[in-house]
């Protein structure tokens, strides 16, 4: 019976000697090992690994990337514009005895040291960069700037900054609406400016028109004049032609014309003397037409 509760009590004594001697280093992890709160050294090896029981202390640190989301805050651009800009850090720590010195044995320590210099380093960059350069492609140079930075006074903690980015960099809500406003006439100016353009060009176009117009009917109406006074022209030749072969006739066909026209309303008073040559076929004919002459006979 006292055999086997010295065999118990060894075995148990035993267990805890190799519990608290024996440890694992996780592939994701690298070690510091401390006696009496003191660092001894640093195992970044993955696998079984031992120390001195009871009286040392193993303290495990990431290896890998870590996240830090700095809060949202305003800053000041070079031209005085301002931006609330939302940030986000990854970092490694790449010195575990360093970083214990300085912040702790936690990764709570280091957030705040972080926050403090990502925010000192988007101040000092930023406040010389205007707001055409963080929207437009010249970002990636701004951000390459603020990594450099930070990384140059994040190494006092053992850690390597990787990455610095702005997630977000929104307006504050009352210089929104002022670049809104501002937005607004500038498209409106844009669009006046386009309508009067148009206008211009209307205008051209139907000055154009109206003087092709006018040119052609200017054209057209000398054309037309011409075509009719030589219309005219031949008319009156083929008429004198044709009465000069009876030029009694002819002077018979103008009196009767002159007669039609006259007494055509049926009501016409006219004072001439009785010998006026206006009744000369009457004064001929007795009252009677005389009959018209017919064709010279043939020779």
């Amino acid at each position: 019976m006292n055999r086997s509760v010295i065999a118990l009590a060894a075995l148990a004594v035993i267990v805890v000697t190799a519990t608290s001697t024996l440890f694992t280093v996780h592939q994701t992890q690298q070690v510091l090992i401390t006696q009496f709160g003191q660092p001894i050294r640093v195992i970044r090896e993955p696998g079984l690994q031992a120390k001195i029981p009871f009286i040392q202390s193993v303290i495990s640190f990431d290896q890998r990337l870590l996240d830090f989301d700095a809060p949202g805050e305003e800053v000041i651009l070079g031209d005085q514009r301002r931006l609330i800009v939302d940030s986000f850090t990854r970092y490694r720590i790449t010195d575990p005895l360093v970083f214990y010195q300085t912040v702790g044995a936690t990764e709570g320590g280091i957030r705040g040291r972080l926050n403090s210099i990502v925010s000192a380093s988007l101040r000092r960059v930023m406040g010389n960069e205007p707001l055409l350069s963080v929207l437009s492609a010249d970002r990636t140079r701004i951000m390459g700037e603020i990594q450099r930075q930070v990384n140059v006074e994040a190494r006092q903690f053992g850690i390597e900054v990787v990455d610095v980015r702005i997630r977000r960099a929104d307006l504050p809500q009352e210089n929104t609406q002022a670049i809104l406003q501002r937005m607004q006439s500038e498209r409106e100016r844009v669009a006046r400016e386009a309508r009067a353009e148009g206008a211009e060009v209307a205008q051209r176009v139907r000055a154009g028109a109206e003087r092709e117009r006018t040119v052609l009917l200017a054209e057209a109406q000398a054309q037309s004049d011409v075509l009719r006074g030589q219309g005219e022209q031949e008319s009156l030749r083929l008429v004198a032609d044709a009465f000069q072969r009876d030029l009694d006739f002819f002077q018979f066909w103008r009196s009767m014309q002159a007669y039609r026209e006259a007494f055509a309303e049926g009501n016409t008073r006219m004072v001439m003397t009785p010998d006026s040559e206006f009744f000369r076929y009457f004064r001929e004919s007795g009252g009677r037409l005389r009959p018209l002459p017919g064709p010279a006979p043939a020779q």
